[in-house]
């Protein structure tokens, strides 16, 4: 027997779709939102929604700093993994026992790399920082974090139930009087901090720790990869894998993809498998995934060239803007950032970036203070020469457009000594441009920086060996 099948979606009158009446509270609520900021500080205009990048057009807002996001043998890896088991099983990592367990193979791996015990794969950093806290701090113990640390930490504190107590930025002093005052805890900090670049002093922090009892928790996730041999990070690079309790990793920078890492020791990480919600109630990552992490690491065990051009393009770009009086002192790493102030000078920047092909990544509230907002520009080893002389060119371009003299941050780099003067910051375009042709013509970042050493690998590599990284 035949059936005529009929699809009845053809022709049917639409219908028109209403939203439940909101109950008071939740309404307050969202207007917060939608009437405080999106029309009374925005003036009606998010300041995510900037303009779309065009052919030509320079990004610098990836956290994709090795340009790893379509490299052939991560692809490769990816998809045979596909072909061969799927997606693998859709279900907790505490339920994963198979005969191969590949999971479980890359979580030793990453162990080995980072000179630790063990490790254990989370779906995100978010998810590996919030659960790592809430399942280690005590109910209304102190846990310290730096006022810089990410919100991910601060989340994990707040779900443990306990109390934290903060101290200033990259400050042992600050750390030790706080220890001194509520007694031993966890300690919480970035090793690279997302926002402007800055590193933290882990040796410091370290011996402040041990001094007072305290376990600290460094979260490595711009670091990893981008920093120390192999790209295990700066707490191997500076020696203290054997003194700091517990790293963090976000596998969406120099990794390129999504989800997290604990690395700890084998009875800690052991802990963790089973008491951290996010940990037991979350989907493991799936097994191509997990392949295309596997590859990763090969990368950078034998691409090392990649972190070079990484470091001598940062270098490079930092010294360029820093020429221009543009205050990218706390810059260490492949993070700069141009702090306008509050969010109307910062959207100015952007929308003057962006007219001119420039595409950074704005920061405002909750991510910064509100008088802090920032434009960050994560440097990339794709980057070539040009890129980056066009990007320090275009911030010469805009300096009155957007009146970085009159900037805060300038000013806090005005009264620095040896810095650039109020008068200087003001100079005539002509004079300014000048000043960024001699700067340009000495090749002082070749002789300081040795970024000519750094470069020499990368300027000898095959053409397409940047693998449609989303900036070329």
């Amino acid at each position: 027997m035949l059936f005529k099948v009929v699809d009845k979606r053809v022709n049917k009158p639409r219908t028109e779709i209403q939203s439940p009446k909101e109950p008071d509270f939740l309404r307050t609520r969202v207007d917060d939102y939608h009437v405080r900021r999106k029309v009374d500080l925005w003036q009606g205009t998010h300041p995510l929604q900037g303009r779309a990048p065009r052919p030509g057009d320079i990004k610098v807002r990836s956290n994709d700093y090795l340009c790893l996001a379509g490299h052939p043998h991560v692809i490769e890896s990816e998809i045979a993994a596909l072909r061969a088991g799927g997606h693998g099983d859709a279900v907790s990592r505490v339920w994963i026992h198979h005969e191969r367990d590949v999971t479980g193979e890359f979580e030793q791996r990453v162990a080995r790399l980072m000179l630790a015990e063990d490790c254990v794969l989370c779906s995100s950093g978010y998810t590996a920082n919030v659960g790592l806290i809430q399942s280690f701090a005590m109910r209304d113990a102190p846990v310290y974090l730096d006022m810089k640390a990410h919100i991910s930490l601060h989340e994990g504190v707040v779900s443990a139930g306990a109390r934290a107590v903060l101290f200033r930025h990259n400050d042992p002093q600050s750390l030790d009087k706080a220890l001194a005052q509520s007694g031993p805890g966890l300690v919480c900090v970035d090793a690279l901090y997302s926002t402007d670049g800055d590193i933290a002093p882990l040796a410091e922090l370290v011996e402040v720790c041990e001094r007072h009892g305290a376990a600290l928790v460094v979260d490595e996730t711009h670091s990893f990869g981008a920093q120390g041999p192999e790209g295990a990070g700066l707490v191997v690079a500076l020696g203290l894998a054997d003194r700091v309790h517990f790293r963090t990793v976000g596998l969406s920078k120099a990794v390129a993809s999504r989800g997290g890492l604990v690395v700890a020791s084998r009875r800690n990480i052991e802990y963790f498998r089973y008491e951290a919600l996010p940990a037991i109630f979350s989907t493991s990552v799936m097994q191509h995934e997990v392949a295309g992490f596997d590859a990763v690491l090969d990368v950078f065990q034998t691409e090392y060239w990649r972190r070079d051009k990484l470091h001598a393009n940062h270098a490079y770009l930092k010294e360029g803007l820093d020429a221009l009086g543009y205050n990218v002192a706390a810059s260490k790493a492949q993070i700069i950032a141009l702090e306008p102030g509050d969010i109307r000078q910062t959207t100015q920047l952007r929308d003057a970036l962006e007219k001119r092909g420039v595409f950074g990544a704005i920061f405002f509230p909750p991510a910064t203070p509100e008088k802090r907002c920032l434009i960050r520009f994560t440097v990339n080893c794709g980057l070539s020469r040009q890129d980056l002389d066009r990007i320090i060119g275009v911030c010469d371009e805009i300096r009155d457009e957007v009146g970085m003299a009159e900037w805060r941050s300038t000013k806090r780099k005005s009264t620095s000594p040896g810095q650039l003067t109020p008068s200087a910051a003001r100079r005539p375009r002509s004079d300014r441009s000048r000043v960024l042709s001699d700067w340009l013509n000495r090749g002082q970042i070749n002789r300081e920086a040795g970024s000519e050493v750094d470069l020499r690998l990368a300027r000898n590599r095959p053409a397409g060996t940047f693998h449609n990284h989303p900036a070329e």
